[in-house]
């Protein structure tokens, strides 16, 4: 466990404390009306892997347990519960934990589209109802970042858990309920419960339900639906107890991290796109109406009326950690990213395709695999370790050429994340993509966001104001110089992946039958 906190005096209208749950960590903020950081705190976790494509969190002893611990340190000393006039919370997301009657988990939480185990169940669904059918009402085609095909392997793989199961929620709606007793979900990750959710209407939809689950019992099992600056509901006692926040408090409805890590950057209007850099990429696009996609997602946005686009990568920081515990034991990442920088763009002629937990946008392939090519003797670490990077960046230009390709406005591209925090890797995307990216001058990360989503829900904070919270920082611009060396190697990028695809498919299925 690990915290940081800086004191100032609080201004006048009270604090607004926001946390998120994240994939390999939580962070907490207590602020001020006018954004200033008060304190903070961080609580480092884990990701259970069970078996090739099932990858899950505890709920209570990661997610709740986190969010309760922070809010006990950053209400402790000079600030207490007393001082706090709206409380926001994001997680990890979308997805899918089943909750008893009393409303106790049942199981650990499966997690977003980096759990892939849902595969036969998506090829079901596409089969009975049509891959067409299922774009044309959800806006996207069914990936491991879809939820409805995880409720029916939940059913179909674990009846003794669907008997049991009263409510089917996701990690921000579970926070939001053990904070204030009530059971509402964001309609962002409501997007991805398809294909139950209508985007039209901005509601539940039973036209597919017979699918997922028998007719009449899994939209009975759904949350209530908001919007993530909309009021949730307010502290109980019993969270209040195990906080430090007092009674009464407003509680947002919360969000998925990527969306309040938009939200903490000004990512808010329509034509600004968001990379976050974390665990995985994330990316979303601001957009007032809707544009179908079966490669990228068509989902809510924080704002009732927004229907954003949206992107993910699976294996991001989270291969990076990879690479430093397994090839290099003992550096740290300052060190591999500084070594890094040092060797000439093309990592001396190795190639990395980075899908080492399978791959979400655009390809929606879970049976990818991680592929190195071009290894000789001579290579060195720092060498693999830049292509590792570099392939990272031709992933990232893969999914900005889907948004071109679809006619997609992207006006601005903001980078925020811990791999914002690196001029190496960003500017490695940026001559990869050809992208200009504006990294503002504090990034804090989605509890931020969640911070300024509480305001606004209760009634102490305006829109507008987000731009009084969020300061201009640094533009990473491409070095044209190695324009011609890395479109030559995203083009060998795109064929690698065609060309392996059969073999790579023939591996995991291997893996999965060694492993399962």
């Amino acid at each position: 466990m690990s915290a940081e906190s800086v004191s100032a005096e609080p201004r006048s209208g009270g604090l607004l404390l926001g946390v998120d749950v994240g994939t390999s960590s939580s962070k907490g903020v207590l602020t001020t009306l006018t954004g200033e950081v008060l304190k903070s705190h961080v609580i480092p976790h884990g990701v259970s892997n069970p078996r090739p494509g099932h990858y899950e969190q505890d709920a209570d002893s990661v997610w709740w347990a986190d969010v309760a611990n922070i809010c006990q340190h950053l209400l402790s000393g000079e600030y207490t519960g007393a001082d706090v006039v709206g409380v926001g919370v994001s997680a990890i997301g979308p997805c899918l934990l089943p909750l008893d009657e009393a409303g106790r988990p049942l199981r650990p939480g499966i997690l977003y589209g980096l759990d892939s185990r849902a595969g036969a169940q998506i090829g079901a669904l596409n089969a009975e109802i049509g891959a067409d059918t299922l774009m044309t009402f959800s806006g996207m085609a069914l990936s491991s970042q879809a939820v409805g095909p995880k409720i029916r392997w939940l059913r179909e793989a674990e009846p003794e858990v669907w008997t049991k199961t009263r409510t089917l929620t996701t990690a921000s709606s579970y926070l939001v309920s053990r904070l204030t007793g009530r059971h509402v979900m964001n309609r962002h990750e409501a997007s991805h419960y398809m294909p139950l959710y209508n985007p039209e209407t901005g509601e539940w939809d039973a036209r597919f339900e017979a699918h997922v689950g028998p007719a009449g019992t899994v939209l009975p099992r759904l949350p209530a639906l908001g919007w993530s600056d909309e009021l949730a509901g307010h502290v109980s006692e019993e969270a209040a107890a195990l906080t430090g926040l007092v009674v009464g408090t407003p509680v947002s409805v919360g969000a998925v991290d990527a969306l309040s890590e938009g939200v903490s950057v000004g990512v808010a209007r329509p034509g600004d796109l968001m990379i976050m850099y974390g665990s995985t990429i994330f990316f979303i696009l601001v957009q007032d109406a809707r544009t179908p996609s079966d490669t990228l997602w068509t989902i809510g946005g924080a704002y009732a009326g927004q229907l954003n686009l949206a992107g993910g990568i699976n294996t991001t920081g989270i291969l990076t950690a990879w690479f430093r515990d397994q090839l290099a034991p003992g550096a740290t990442f300052t060190e591999l990213f500084a070594a890094a920088a040092q060797v000439p763009a093309g990592a001396g002629g190795l190639l990395v395709l980075p899908y080492f937990s399978g791959e979400r946008t655009p390809i929606s392939d879970p049976q990818a695999r991680g592929v190195v090519v071009g290894l000789t003797l001579g290579h060195t670490r720092d060498q693999f370790f830049r292509a590792i990077l570099e392939g990272v960046g031709y992933a990232v230009r893969h999914v900005l050429q889907t948004f071109r390709d679809l006619g997609a406005d992207v006006r601005r591209v903001v980078a925020v994340g811990g791999g914002a925090q690196t001029d190496t890797w960003l500017q490695m995307v940026s001559d990869i993509a050809g992208v200009q990216q504006e990294v503002p001058a504090t990034t804090i990360g989605a509890s931020y966001g969640d911070a300024f989503l509480a305001g606004l829900a209760a009634g102490v904070l305006r829109r507008e104001q987000l731009q009084d919270w969020v300061k201009p920082g640094r533009t990473v611009k491409p070095n044209e110089a190695h324009r011609t060396l890395y479109d030559a190697r995203y083009r060998d990028y795109l064929e690698l992946y065609t060309v392996t695809r059969g073999i790579v498919h023939r591996l995991a299925a291997a893996q999965e039958t060694e492993e399962g």
